[in-house]
């Protein structure tokens, strides 16, 4: 019965040729029936040859269609893609990510099954170069001390409800009845989502059956940039849905606000030196522990990069979450001025 509903695939991309070829094989080998998915990719108007790599699958294969995004961001691209969609499922992919043969008929089977409104799995997140430095990067992504306890990154046993899930699987009938993605969020837009729809009496399912490959960021420098815009579009999220749900958002603002403040402070008393030298401590403790840990089980040599990756994540994550708080919460720029758009970064 699953495998009759039409279901709409939507791939919002920009600069991607890198990717997108081993994305689009792995959506156009899979099991569900080929006249019952359409595959429809929104590219953030391309400067590389991603344009070219989708054109040529759209002319070999009917179900696929290029969109333009000229606003070039993604939630943008949710947005048109979800109004040109024909299915009554529509599922987001990410062009860095690869899919398994049974990946669409899975996500349909438990949207059925489940009754949930979203249905999402795990994110095994491979390096995005074959180098130590993406390799590192790869791990601090799936590691509690890089990410916290986001259950689709760390792993569960059993399908559990959620607040979050990666790529996330709606049913259409979801975007009618409590709107599309917010396009201020250039980032953070699918939690702002997924925390609206739950709001609403929705119930968002992780299912460990359900699995993709997402391929991390290459580099440190693009980690940082990317990690950046979440910490700082996740304080307008909180803005808009007035709570903070998960310790997880907080914690590396908190870490690294601290760091600032008894830095500043301990030019008036040594107290406050000796406070910045026991966060800092405790902080380095567990940065070598888990690190070295990774490294006696992955290979001694990632124990060069390790520490580097937790920093870039945890203090890029912390100072955009500090500048979020400086620019929405005290000097409301979102009411004076609209939001610089901030192009998907690779």
């Amino acid at each position: 019965m699953s495998n009759s509903v039409l279901v709409s695939i939507i791939i919002p991309c920009r600069n991607e040729e890198k990717h997108i070829s081993k994305c689009l094989d792995s959506t156009i080998v899979n099991d569900y029936p080929k006249d019952k998915f359409e595959v429809l990719v929104v590219d953030g108007m391309s400067e590389d040859g991603t344009r070219e790599i989708i054109g040529k699958y759209a002319q070999q294969y009917t179900n696929i269609k290029l969109l333009d995004n000229p606003k070039k961001i993604a939630p943008t691209a949710m947005n048109l893609g979800i109004k040109e969609a024909k299915g009554n499922i529509i599922i987001r992919m990410d062009a860095h990510t690869e899919y398994p043969k049974d990946y669409i008929s899975k996500i349909a089977y438990w949207l059925e099954k489940s009754g949930a409104d979203n249905v999402g799995g795990m994110w095994v997140t491979l390096p995005g170069a074959d180098t130590l430095k993406a390799n590192a990067i790869a791990f601090a992504l799936s590691s509690p001390f890089g990410v916290g306890n986001a259950m689709f990154r760390i792993g569960i046993k059993e399908p559990a409800y959620v607040d979050t899930v990666p790529f996330g699987a709606y049913r259409k009938e979801v975007f009618s009845k409590i709107g599309l993605f917010d396009e201020e969020l250039v980032r953070n837009q699918d939690d702002e989502f997924n925390l609206r729809l739950i709001k609403n009496g929705g119930k968002i399912l992780l299912v460990p059956e359900i699995v993709s490959y997402y391929y991390a960021r290459d580099s440190l420098s693009k980690l940082w940039r990317m990690y950046c815009q979440y910490g700082y579009f996740k304080v307008r999220v909180i803005q808009k849905i007035g709570a903070v749900l998960t310790l997880r958002q907080v914690i590396p603002s908190l870490f690294v606000g601290s760091l600032m403040l008894t830095g500043i402070l301990s030019f008036l008393t040594k107290y406050f030196l000796g406070m910045f030298f026991v966060i800092f401590g405790l902080y380095l403790v567990a940065n070598t522990a888990f690190s070295f840990h990774i490294a006696l089980r992955k290979g001694w040599k990632l124990f060069l990069v390790l520490p580097l990756a937790y920093v870039t994540l945890h203090f890029g994550y912390g100072l955009g979450f500090l500048k979020g708080i400086w620019d929405f919460m005290i000097l409301k720029k979102h009411l004076k001025q609209k939001i610089k758009d901030v192009s998907l970064t690779r």
